[in-house]
Protein backbone atom coordinates (compact mmCIF):
# COMPACT_ATOMS: atom_id res chain seq x y z
CA UNK A 1 0.00 0.00 0.00
CA UNK A 2 1.38 3.39 -0.98
CA UNK A 3 0.36 6.65 0.64
CA UNK A 4 0.40 9.93 -1.25
CA UNK A 5 0.44 13.50 0.09
CA UNK A 6 -1.51 16.34 -1.45
CA UNK A 7 0.07 19.49 -2.82
CA UNK A 8 0.83 22.18 -0.27
CA UNK A 9 -2.32 24.03 0.76
CA UNK A 10 -4.71 21.41 -0.67
CA UNK A 11 -6.68 18.62 0.95
CA UNK A 12 -7.90 15.31 -0.45
CA UNK A 13 -11.49 16.23 0.45
CA UNK A 14 -11.23 19.39 -1.69
CA UNK A 15 -9.65 17.55 -4.62
CA UNK A 16 -12.01 14.55 -4.55
CA UNK A 17 -15.22 15.28 -2.63
CA UNK A 18 -16.76 11.87 -3.56
CA UNK A 19 -13.98 9.27 -3.38
CA UNK A 20 -16.33 6.33 -3.95
CA UNK A 21 -17.71 7.72 -7.22
CA UNK A 22 -14.24 8.73 -8.41
CA UNK A 23 -12.79 5.26 -7.77
CA UNK A 24 -15.73 3.70 -9.63
CA UNK A 25 -15.32 6.09 -12.58
CA UNK A 26 -11.65 5.24 -13.02
CA UNK A 27 -11.54 1.54 -12.15
CA UNK A 28 -14.98 -0.10 -12.00
CA UNK A 29 -17.62 -1.05 -9.43
CA UNK A 30 -16.65 -1.19 -5.76
CA UNK A 31 -17.04 -4.68 -4.34
CA UNK A 32 -16.28 -3.98 -0.68
CA UNK A 33 -14.12 -2.13 1.82
CA UNK A 34 -10.85 -2.90 3.56
CA UNK A 35 -9.48 -1.38 6.76
CA UNK A 36 -6.06 0.30 6.61
CA UNK A 37 -4.64 2.31 9.53
CA UNK A 38 -8.12 2.78 10.99
CA UNK A 39 -9.74 3.99 7.75
CA UNK A 40 -12.05 2.12 5.40
CA UNK A 41 -10.74 2.02 1.84
CA UNK A 42 -12.71 1.03 -1.25
CA UNK A 43 -11.97 -2.30 -2.95
CA UNK A 44 -12.50 -2.88 -6.67
CA UNK A 45 -12.41 -6.69 -6.85
CA UNK A 46 -12.94 -6.91 -10.60
CA UNK A 47 -11.47 -3.80 -12.26
CA UNK A 48 -12.72 -2.92 -15.74
CA UNK A 49 -9.13 -2.94 -17.08
CA UNK A 50 -7.81 -6.56 -17.33
CA UNK A 51 -4.28 -5.46 -16.39
CA UNK A 52 -5.47 -4.85 -12.82
CA UNK A 53 -6.56 -7.81 -10.72
CA UNK A 54 -7.60 -5.79 -7.65
CA UNK A 55 -7.47 -2.16 -6.54
CA UNK A 56 -7.75 -0.72 -3.03
CA UNK A 57 -8.04 3.07 -2.72
CA UNK A 58 -9.28 5.68 -0.28
CA UNK A 59 -8.49 8.38 2.23
CA UNK A 60 -6.48 7.60 5.35
CA UNK A 61 -7.37 9.96 8.19
CA UNK A 62 -4.69 11.23 10.54
CA UNK A 63 -5.61 13.29 13.59
CA UNK A 64 -3.98 16.70 13.49
CA UNK A 65 -2.63 16.12 9.96
CA UNK A 66 -3.95 16.25 6.41
CA UNK A 67 -5.51 13.06 5.07
CA UNK A 68 -3.41 11.01 2.66
CA UNK A 69 -4.48 8.96 -0.32
CA UNK A 70 -3.74 5.26 0.16
CA UNK A 71 -3.71 3.07 -2.95
CA UNK A 72 -2.71 -0.47 -3.80
CA UNK A 73 -2.81 -1.54 -7.44
CA UNK A 74 -2.52 -5.32 -7.90
CA UNK A 75 -1.60 -6.10 -11.48
CA UNK A 76 -1.74 -9.32 -13.47
CA UNK A 77 1.51 -10.92 -14.57
CA UNK A 78 2.05 -9.79 -18.18
CA UNK A 79 2.79 -13.40 -19.15
CA UNK A 80 -0.75 -14.36 -18.06
CA UNK A 81 -2.47 -11.71 -20.19
CA UNK A 82 -4.03 -12.44 -23.55
CA UNK A 83 -2.60 -10.45 -26.50
CA UNK A 84 -5.68 -8.19 -26.63
CA UNK A 85 -5.33 -7.53 -22.87
CA UNK A 86 -1.73 -6.39 -23.38
CA UNK A 87 -3.09 -3.48 -25.42
CA UNK A 88 -4.93 -2.36 -22.27
CA UNK A 89 -1.61 -1.88 -20.45
CA UNK A 90 -1.20 1.66 -21.74
CA UNK A 91 -4.76 2.49 -20.68
CA UNK A 92 -4.04 1.01 -17.22
CA UNK A 93 -0.99 3.24 -16.75
CA UNK A 94 -3.00 6.27 -17.93
CA UNK A 95 -5.91 5.49 -15.59
CA UNK A 96 -3.55 5.07 -12.65
CA UNK A 97 -1.63 8.29 -13.38
CA UNK A 98 -4.78 10.31 -14.12
CA UNK A 99 -6.40 9.16 -10.86
CA UNK A 100 -3.29 9.98 -8.83
CA UNK A 101 -2.95 13.38 -10.54
CA UNK A 102 -6.59 14.24 -9.85
CA UNK A 103 -6.32 13.12 -6.22
CA UNK A 104 -2.94 14.62 -5.31
CA UNK A 105 -2.43 17.43 -7.80
CA UNK A 106 1.03 15.97 -8.50
CA UNK A 107 2.23 14.39 -11.72
CA UNK A 108 4.25 11.15 -11.82
CA UNK A 109 7.63 12.93 -11.65
CA UNK A 110 6.55 15.05 -8.69
CA UNK A 111 5.20 11.96 -6.85
CA UNK A 112 8.47 10.07 -7.45
CA UNK A 113 10.53 12.99 -6.15
CA UNK A 114 8.33 13.22 -3.07
CA UNK A 115 8.70 9.47 -2.40
CA UNK A 116 12.51 9.73 -2.78
CA UNK A 117 12.62 12.58 -0.27
CA UNK A 118 10.51 10.58 2.20
CA UNK A 119 12.91 7.61 1.92
CA UNK A 120 15.94 9.88 2.33
CA UNK A 121 14.36 11.49 5.41
CA UNK A 122 13.79 8.04 6.96
CA UNK A 123 17.34 6.81 6.27
CA UNK A 124 19.50 6.59 9.41
CA UNK A 125 22.52 8.86 9.56
CA UNK A 126 25.78 6.92 9.27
Amino acid sequence: MKEYKMRRGETLEERIPDMEATVEDYFGPITGTEEFKGSDLYVVGEPKNPVFTRIVAGAVKYSGKKDKLAVNFEEADPADLAPEDLEAAGEAVSAKNDFLLEATGRDAKSRRDSMKRAVEDDAPDV
